[in-house]
């Protein structure tokens, strides 16, 4: 099944800057998911940020912060899955959207958890896989194979925003041809 840009929410899960200098490949996964963000704009697919704990870890980390811009607005939770804060789940189901694009650390607890309480709770989770990490390659490698294991969409961030433009030759291909470059 294609996912459709109408039917499509990403979440961006506590991507936070005292842990980020600690996850496996940080600046990779820094470069992904500020092209992710600017791709989504492109397509105006709405974008939900949660801070895990934000006292203890820090906001969001500021590059993320800078490109969203006026679409910065954290959700703050303590629990490790998203599924657990009423905050969250009531701006998802605003939404109605049944397609969850997954991006976030760390891979193997709060990105694990919510796509798994996303499968529950009717939701189709679909996991940038490039745009996830954790602090160490082998959780993020275990993480996608349990992901998988429950019934996740594994995906990238290029294939996702091609496979939300559907047509090439547009203005938004070619702007989206730009940020992939």
């Amino acid at each position: 099944m294609l996912i459709k840009r109408n039917d499509v929410v990403a979440v961006f899960i506590d991507i936070q800057e005292k842990l980020f200098p600690f996850i496996y490949e940080n600046e990779k996964l820094n470069t992904v998911l500020l092209k992710l963000i600017d791709g989504l704009k492109i397509l105006h697919t709405p974008i939900l940020i949660t801070e895990q704990y934000p006292k203890g870890i820090g906001k969001t980390i500021p590059s993320l912060i800078n490109l969203l811009n006026e679409d910065y607005k954290p959700i703050e939770k303590m629990t490790f899955s998203c599924c657990k804060s009423d905050e969250f789940m009531n701006a998802l189901r605003v939404l109605n959207r049944k397609h969850v694009l997954i991006t976030g650390i760390e891979a193997h607890v709060c990105v694990l958890q919510t796509t798994i309480e996303l499968i529950e709770n009717g939701y189709i989770p679909v996991i940038i896989e490039d745009a996830i990490s954790s602090r160490t390659l082998a959780n993020k490698l275990n993480a996608l194979e349990r992901m998988k294991q429950e019934g996740a969409i594994i995906s990238n961030y290029e294939s996702i925003l091609f496979e939300l433009c559907e047509i090439s030759g547009t203005e938004e291909f070619k702007a989206l041809s730009r940020i992939i470059k």
